[in-house]
């Protein structure tokens, strides 16, 4: 059976905290919840409320250059002359995750630095998570690089391919740095989703999912969820699949697709 995990962030309403995201999580069945912006969080409140509920805390989002998407302006993993503060952030963010007992933090790598050659803004990333790779192993936490679609959501994200994500953190050759495989951005990018989970499976430390077109709850698109469901079960993934839907097709609640995407197990 595959573990599910829900956005405490997208399934809190607007103005309560990620604690209060954990409880209705938790009232939705989950086994376990992630969260953006954790520098905004009482962290101690949240690994309270995750243990007062019985759910874990499957990833939180790296802070600073480990978060950045499409801001030029600011540092990012790809740019060779922001390794340190890159390594900074995401060590400060290793040890957030540890405090809530988190199980990876999720890492985006920038937007294409068009001063310098792709293969350097590669070698820049792979020694960034070189360098935190031994924070990670002591913290007990897998870094989780994310690979997203340029076509629709992200255009100038550096990094959109799977399989160049796979062959980057093979070249780091840490147990605790792997890719977090996101099924909608990779069914725009490149489809052949199921052959590109499975055929990577060990390098796979967590999963989102959302259904395309649209980026809606799992069985409103063109994407055939409970295959892929099936087919991690078969290949022995372990982690846990992040429910990272920002919107539900008509008619259907924000719970009411949670509960759906269990069901589809």
């Amino acid at each position: 059976m595959v573990e599910f995990a829900a956005n405490a962030g997208i399934v809190a309403d607007e103005g309560e905290t990620v604690a209060d995201g954990i409880e209705r999580a938790a009232d939705l069945g989950v086994d376990a919840v992630e969260f953006f912006d954790w520098e905004s969080a009482d962290l101690n409140a949240v690994r309270a409320a995750a243990d007062d509920h019985g759910v874990e805390i499957a990833g939180i989002l790296a802070a600073g250059a480990g978060s950045n998407i499409d801001d030029r302006d600011a540092p990012a993993a790809v740019n060779p002359y922001d390794r340190e503060t890159t390594v900074d952030d995401i060590e400060r963010s290793l040890d957030a995750a540890a405090e809530v007992g988190a199980d990876c933090l999720i890492v985006t790598v920038g937007p294409d630095q068009g001063g310098f050659a792709r293969d350097t803004q590669r070698r820049a990333l792979e020694r960034v998570l070189g360098d935190v790779a031994p924070t990670a192993e002591d913290a007990g936490v897998t870094v989780v690089v994310e690979p997203l679609n340029t076509v629709v959501d992200h255009p100038g994200y550096f990094l959109e391919s799977s399989r160049e994500a796979f062959d980057i953190v093979r070249a780091v050759g840490s147990d605790r740095v792997k890719v977090l495989f996101d099924a909608y951005h990779q069914q725009i990018t490149e489809g052949d989703v199921i052959r590109n989970l499975t055929g990577n499976v060990d390098q796979v430390g967590h999963v989102h999912v959302a259904d395309n077109p649209g980026r809606t709850e799992p069985g409103s698109g063109e994407m055939a969820y409970g295959n892929i469901f099936d087919a991690l079960d078969e290949a022995g993934y372990g982690g846990y699949v992040g429910m990272e839907f920002f919107a539900t097709s008509e008619g259907t609640s924000m719970a009411e697709g949670i509960r759906g995407t269990l069901e589809l197990d």
